[in-house]
């Protein structure tokens, strides 16, 4: 099968954000994804769907499982794939966006995939490009394709979304994750509940339509599953908590806190994970209660996915 015989599943020919997407096209892409699935189990794990088509990856911030994960999703679709290094780019020698967005037209990629800095990054480079851009996380923004493989993982366990209580715990205020999560779950029928000390909780949150909780007992009571978050040191200016010692002992995942969760709760983690920290190493290496593993599987499926639907916009 190729994509130009493949009918249209995401309508704008870009992936910016969750907020646009609609219940129809998440659908559309859970369900492509899970061929890709089996196609990733598979001996041969290569088709040549993309065979002819250029992505290229640039990521302005440091990323080991985004970044590896498009690339292998890309190449097991035929595609050719350039990683651009940015701190060895024009980029670093003062480059603006806009003209770094010249240059990529110039080499006529067909799909970009970006990762930012700064929020609209992705967006301003879909108006300047000709080809399909794919936001990997543009500031505290968006990071759709998380969001996406998330609900992926979550569905193949749970079956569906509707009624089931997520709980996403720590770093709201720094977090593009949470953000796409929150979007996309509450969009599927799901509950969302926001748990973090006061902190890190950003001033619109309780905008956003969502539950709000600055008690990790009564924010995990009944929860189906506990999504916790990195905290993200890096982009704190300020005492946003006292230490990593003394957040882990009151917002960090152990055993005790788990237990005020639904027995059988399922624990996930975007990562990279900061052990005690974030979460106790034995709940993030109990297969039997951690998805984290399973969530890095899915990302690749669900990159396949996003780009095979990509792929069917392009001439």
């Amino acid at each position: 099968m190729t994509s130009s015989n493949s009918a249209p599943i995401l309508k704008s020919g870009h992936l910016l954000g969750i907020e646009g997407l609609s219940p129809i096209e998440v659908t559309a892409l859970l369900d492509l994804a899970e061929s890709y699935v089996i196609q990733g189990r598979a001996a041969d794990k290569k088709t040549a769907l993309l065979r002819g088509r250029t992505l290229i990856n640039l990521f302005f911030e440091a990323s080991t499982r985004t970044q590896s994960s498009f690339e292998l999703a890309a190449k097991r679709l035929g595609a050719d794939t350039l990683n651009m290094a940015v701190k060895n780019s024009s980029v670093s020698k003062g480059e603006t966006l806009i003209d770094t967005a010249s240059t990529l037209n110039a080499m006529r990629p067909d799909i970009l995939v970006v990762r930012h800095q700064d929020a609209g990054a992705a967006e301003l480079l879909s108006r300047k490009l000709d080809c399909s851009v794919v936001n990997a996380g543009d500031g505290a923004h968006e990071h759709p394709t998380q969001a996406l493989l998330d609900a992926l993982t979550i569905r193949r366990r749970r079956g569906g979304f509707e009624n089931l209580v997520v709980a996403i715990c720590g770093d709201i205020l720094h977090s593009r994750v949470a953000r796409s999560n929150l979007r996309l779950l509450a969009m599927m029928g799901a509950r969302v509940r926001l748990v973090a000390p006061r902190t890190l909780l950003p001033a619109e949150a309780d905008r956003w339509g969502v539950e709000i909780f600055t008690d990790m007992k009564a924010g995990l009571a009944s929860a189906d599953i506990v999504m916790m978050l990195r905290l993200q040191l890096e982009r704190m200016g300020g005492a946003f908590v006292p230490s990593s010692r003394e957040y882990f002992r009151f917002w960090g995942l152990d055993r005790a806190k788990l237990a005020y969760a639904k027995p059988g709760a399922l624990v996930m983690h975007p990562g990279p994970m900061n052990r005690g920290v974030e979460i106790a190493s034995d709940i993030a290496d109990d297969m039997d209660v951690s998805l984290i593993s399973e969530q890095v599987e899915m990302g690749v499926a669900i990159r396949m996915a996003v780009l095979d639907a990509l792929s069917r916009g392009l001439s």
